[in-house]
């Protein structure tokens, strides 16, 4: 052990007097890319034209009756209007899409508690992903 003793000094005096390794180079950063839509889930998407700004909008993509009476929520989503269009993504899981049943995509719009815009039901046929593209909104009753 004693003859190896210096081996290992002299062994850990040249580690320590090398020179430090150059930093790395930072690597770009990646191109930013919106987060992609888990594989269980679909989603719907496009933008809202125009909601003024401060409102609060709600999209529901809703299981509806023979009446047009919402009876089973699938989704929901809320954004704040900014005063100019309004892009959205609503996720959803397609198991929970009901076989036969109408689907439809519904939204609103408040500002200070009150109604003022409303989306037209848009029917959603099939439980798969889809750009809808812009949307209107018109006033509401």
């Amino acid at each position: 052990m004693r003859p190896l003793l210096p081996l290992l000094l002299a062994t850990l005096l040249a580690a320590c007097a090398s020179e430090p390794p150059a930093p790395a180079k930072p690597a770009s950063a990646p191109p930013k890319v919106e987060a992609a839509t888990p594989m269980h889930l679909r989603e719907l998407s496009g933008s809202l034209q125009l909601p003024p700004e401060g409102s609060e909008v709600e999209l529901a993509l809703l299981q509806i009756d023979s009446r047009g009476r919402p009876q089973r929520l699938l989704a929901s989503l809320v954004l704040n209007g900014n005063g100019g269009p309004l892009p959205f993504r609503l996720l959803f899981n397609p198991e929970s899409f009901p076989r036969g049943e109408r689907v439809e995509l519904r939204g609103r719009a408040s500002l200070s508690g009150r109604l003022i815009l409303k989306l037209r039901p848009i029917l959603i046929l099939q439980p798969e992903s889809r750009a809808l593209g812009p949307l209107q909104m018109v006033p509401a009753p």
